[in-house]
């Protein structure tokens, strides 16, 4: 799903998706109709503007998100600011692009999100890095109460390079194992520690000090 006020650039966008195999299943230049329309066709991504005529892009990234537990939001937007990008992160974001982006940049961040890696510019990912340190510190995980679920040596090992901001490709590079197997890793670990995705992933490990 593609959500942008600026209609030459939303169809731009939708035309690219599909033209890469990608199903876009709708687009919208407003954030309530957004929110809307993702609880009836439920997207697995949603490529979102942050500056939207009605309301902020930080609160439609929090009405998908309650609309469609699980979506994935890749933030699609002019501004590289540093608040912008921490806004979006702590409202659920799980990526963050900027538009002057190449076509094939831009393709390739689309599927890294829909595999639920986090994506973002480069430059942006040691700040959201420092925010999830920050975040872990300040506000509890939502990890399960009672005794800390027993992961296997290699979904440990995986963890410990998600806390350091490695992406799944990277992390699949280091441990010679196929990308498909770290996604298995990564999935069963959000099983066992009954959390919901890569962000809430990342502050758990570093809660636990595997970032070190």
């Amino acid at each position: 799903m593609v959500v942008d006020d600026h209609p030459m650039w939303r169809e731009g966008v939708a035309r690219d998706l599909t033209e890469a195999g990608h199903e876009v299943v709708a687009t919208t230049g407003e954030g309530g109709q957004a929110v809307r329309i993702a609880a009836a066709v439920r997207p697995d991504v949603v490529v979102l503007d942050l500056q939207l005529p009605d309301i902020s892009g930080v609160e439609v990234i929090r009405g998908l998100l309650a609309a469609v537990p699980g979506v994935r939001v890749l933030m699609l937007s002019a501004s590289g600011e540093q608040q912008s990008v921490l806004d979006a992160v702590k409202a659920g974001a799980t990526g963050y692009l900027v538009k002057s982006a190449g076509q094939q940049e831009f393709l390739d961040a689309v599927r890294s999100t829909a595999a639920g890696e986090t994506v973002f510019t480069p430059g942006l990912a040691g700040l959201v890095l420092g925010e999830y340190r920050r975040l872990a510190t300040t506000t509890p995980t939502t990890a399960a109460a009672g005794p800390t679920p027993r992961l296997t040596d290699r979904e440990t090992e995986v963890l410990r390079l998600v806390a350091k901001g490695m992406s799944y490709k990277q992390i699949a590079e280091r441990l010679s194992l196929s990308h498909r197997t770290v996604q298995n890793h990564v999935q069963n670990t959000l099983g066992k520690l009954q959390l919901h995705n890569r962000v809430e992933l990342t502050r758990y490990a570093i809660a636990q000090g595997l970032d070190d």
